[in-house]
């Protein structure tokens, strides 16, 4: 996984950087099910990472998922931190709310598609 950070998210990060990037790849429904997250207004999906961020920070997600090859490529922003330190089983990293932009709609709706009635399952995720 490659990342960096964004210079707009706070003022000690050296100007010029560009928003993090993160991929991330999810071989099975049930780790794209707990991994998603459709109570955010764009829809979006949490990433295990043990790199540190701020809320707000702006990442460029690659996501590749279950067996298609294509990788979904979209902008957005942490809106969720499971810090390492939690006294929960919760997996540290971060919730990244998809853009609202065509790309961000599309990530979406491909994996909502891809998750079909398993949205209305009562599981518990890496958020909820």
């Amino acid at each position: 996984m490659t990342e960096s950070t964004s210079p707009a998210a706070t003022d000690n990060k050296p100007e010029g950087a560009r928003p993090g990037v993160l991929s991330l790849a999810i071989k099975e429904r049930s780790a794209l099910f707990a991994a998603y997250m459709p109570f955010l207004n764009n829809g979006g999906i949490f990433v295990p990472t043990v790199r540190s961020y701020q809320l707000g920070d702006e990442v460029f997600l690659l996501l590749t998922l279950l067996d298609d090859p294509q990788k979904v490529a979209v902008q957005g922003k942490v809106v969720w931190i499971t810090p390492a330190a939690g006294n929960t089983n919760r997996s540290q990293g971060v919730g990244i709310e998809f853009a609202d932009s065509d790309a961000g709609k599309q990530a979406r709706a491909r994996i909502e598609t891809l998750l079909g009635g398993a949205l209305n399952s009562t599981r518990p995720t890496h958020t909820m």
